[in-house]
């Protein structure tokens, strides 16, 4: 059934809705890790608690990314190229991974003021919100992608900065354990600016080839 669902797509044109399916549950499953980050830094949710709920979240996006890969391997037209589907579906992953070791490690460094971080946060969840409209047009108006990889990519670009002033404030006093601590987890959150860029520069890619 499902051969012949591609087959019809095929002949009429159409693109396998179930790789973006995939992709937007990556997508969903990223950002419950963002907010679920927002709660903990605030205050809303505890430290432990965030820790054991991120297991959840991250296995959740496991599992779409695993069919988004069998789903790959079987697709006849796919909205844009394999590999740079791959590589958009690998740079999510690499959002949610972060997201989770910036959780696991709140949870270890005990950092007393984590509030600071909530601008980076709510960035990374601009980013992520760009990464869906990105991936929604990918079917239903290629002509837009472009410009919405532009701008995930300002998104990545604006978190970059972000990171370079904490880092230059952190810098700007005594340097203590703490500050080390709070160092390590504003570079958590720049490797998840890269990698909301490398799916950008994904979807840049891929659209660039149609």
């Amino acid at each position: 059934m499902k051969r012949l669902r591609r087959i019809r797509d095929l002949m009429t044109g159409h693109m396998d809705s179930a790789l973006t399916d995939a992709l937007i549950g990556q997508l969903e499953a990223t950002k419950q890790g963002a907010w679920l980050a927002v709660a903990m830094i605030g205050g809303d949710t505890r430290r432990s608690d965030a820790h054991e709920m991120m297991r959840e979240i991250e296995h959740r996006g496991d599992t779409e990314r695993a069919r988004l890969v069998e789903e790959l391997s079987g697709a006849l037209i796919t909205p844009i190229d394999r590999e740079d589907m791959f590589r958009l579906s690998r740079s999510i992953d690499d959002v949610l991974d972060s997201l989770r070791d910036f959780v696991r490690e709140s949870h270890l460094y005990r950092v007393r003021e984590q509030r600071r971080f909530a601008p980076m946060l709510d960035q990374v969840i601009t980013g992520i919100e760009a990464l869906e409209t990105a991936v929604h047009d990918l079917a239903s108006r290629p002509s837009a992608v472009t410009g919405d990889a532009l701008e995930v990519k300002k998104a990545s670009g604006a978190l970059q900065r972000m990171y370079q002033y904490e880092i230059a404030q952190i810098f700007s006093g005594e340097i203590t354990s703490e500050t080390m601590k709070e160092r390590e987890l504003v570079r958590r959150l720049e490797v998840v600016a890269s990698a909301i860029g490398d799916a950008a520069d994904a979807i840049a890619d891929g659209a660039m080839k149609r």
